[in-house]
């Protein structure tokens, strides 16, 4: 087939295209141990990852991975690796086959864990969040006594969990506890006709249900701390908007600086959990999801994997989502009562300006009537000097012919200088304050 030309491609193309195939389920035969560990990591912690992930495969003359690479799964001989880097965590799951004849013991399972190189796993970068063993048996391997016995011998009773998945078709059980290796323990028996990928993506979302489980909780620390923060907020609002509605004006300063101090501490503590709510608000949807995926089915005595979640994480759920909705209705008490503070002190400023423009009225009334006794005694001082001028130009034009005497022609000048400089000054004010006094 002729190559054709394409037209200008966009540079995140590829990247957004192998999105919807990025973390594809592993597939998986049974009889199986798995081991998944879950990294809790920083940004620089989750390039240590990579690193850590790259020395492995250098000392199994592997090619490391990337510098985009988020998504690995590599066949090591003794195990198998899946390596998945998440915005905040790093998931690391080891798979080893086990032998389909050989008697499972039920005290000391054999586990992934046992073929991992025991220095490499010492140094996993980041904090353990999560770390989970999972068995996929076959009836065989269960000395004869049935998947019953060795669940309970394995498992606690007190939290047991289990259901029948895939119409019918695997059982899985678990009991939410961290065991003496520091471990959780989930039990996978699925039947014969089952296939690899099925059985894969089985495991996965089991896998990541307790994963984002554990995800999810990280916001109940945070929800707790808040609620004592929120709480004595609550009272120092309430204690304000009492004190705003019996305070006189001399108070508003102080009242004004307490309202603005307990708005940045409410909106401080917004900013410093609103991210970690939110996630895990996103991780309690992804477990819900997950669990819906599963399609359960009551395996008989036992709770469902969802009934002992809505009984043991719906607590947990309802404090995080409280927590978000007591942090938004109390920001937006703070806004109501400091607009409320502001209206009030806006209002005295109206008024305290109505009366100063009063004030300035007065005294401009006051000025224009001293202006006006004022423009009498200018007209005669204007009138004095302009008579006088007249009366030197009068004794000049004498020897010429004039034959008025000086003071004559002052005294005709007087009235007629007068009423020019009177008219002339009112003209001005006119024209200056539009004939208002």
């Amino acid at each position: 087939m002729p190559v054709l030309p394409q037209p200008p491609q966009h540079p995140l193309r590829a990247l957004l295209h192998n999105e919807v195939h990025a973390r594809p389920a592993e597939p998986v035969q049974g009889p199986a141990a798995i081991t998944h560990v879950v990294m809790l990591t920083d940004p620089t912690e989750r390039e240590a990852s990579r690193r850590h992930l790259a020395a492995l495969m250098h000392d199994h003359h592997r090619t490391g991975p990337d510098a985009d690479c988020t998504h690995l799964r590599m066949d090591f001989g003794a195990f198998r690796l899946r390596w998945e880097l998440h915005t905040e965590f790093v998931c690391w799951t080891f798979m080893v086959p086990l032998p389909p004849d050989a008697i499972l013991d039920a005290r000391h399972p054999a586990t992934a864990m046992e073929e991992v190189p025991q220095q490499w796993l010492k140094n996993l970068p980041g904090q353990c969040l999560s770390s989970v063993h999972l068995w996929i048996v076959k009836d065989t391997q269960c000395e004869g006594l049935g998947i019953k016995h060795v669940v309970q011998q394995m498992l606690n009773d007190e939290t047991l969990a289990g259901s029948t998945v895939h119409l019918g078709h695997t059982e899985v059980c678990t009991d939410f506890a961290i065991h003496a290796d520091g471990y959780s323990r989930i039990l996978v028996k699925p039947s014969d006709s089952i296939s690899a990928r099925r059985l894969g993506r089985l495991v996965q979302r089991v896998l990541e249900i307790e994963t984002y489980r554990m995800a999810a909780l990280l916001g109940l620390p945070a929800a707790r701390k808040a609620a004592g923060v929120l709480g004595s907020a609550e009272k120092e609002l309430a204690e304000l908007a009492h004190a705003i509605r019996e305070a006189g004006r001399e108070d508003e300063p102080v009242l004004l600086d307490r309202l603005t101090r307990l708005a940045g501490q409410v909106e401080s503590e917004y900013a410093a959990t609103h991210s970690r709510f939110s996630a895990s608000k996103a991780y309690f949807e992804l477990v819900d999801k997950r669990i819906h995926d599963l399609h359960e089915e009551r395996l008989s005595g036992l709770l469902t994997i969802q009934e002992f979640m809505e009984r043991r994480l719906s607590p947990a759920r309802s404090t995080c989502e409280w927590a978000t909705h007591r942090q938004n209705a109390l920001s937006q008490r703070v806004s109501r009562v400091s607009n409320l503070l502001r209206t009030r002190v806006e209002i005295e400023q109206q008024q305290s300006n109505q009366e100063i423009l009063a004030t300035m009225n007065d005294r401009q009334g006051m000025q224009l009537k001293l202006q006006s006794t004022v423009e009498g005694l200018s007209v005669a001082a204007i009138t004095y000097y302009i008579t006088g001028l007249i009366a030197y130009l009068s004794k000049g034009a004498q020897k010429v012919g004039w034959p008025l005497s000086p003071e004559i022609t002052a005294a005709i000048a007087i009235p007629v200088v007068a009423f020019s400089v009177w008219w002339s000054l009112r003209r001005l004010h006119h024209r200056l304050f539009g004939g208002k006094h």
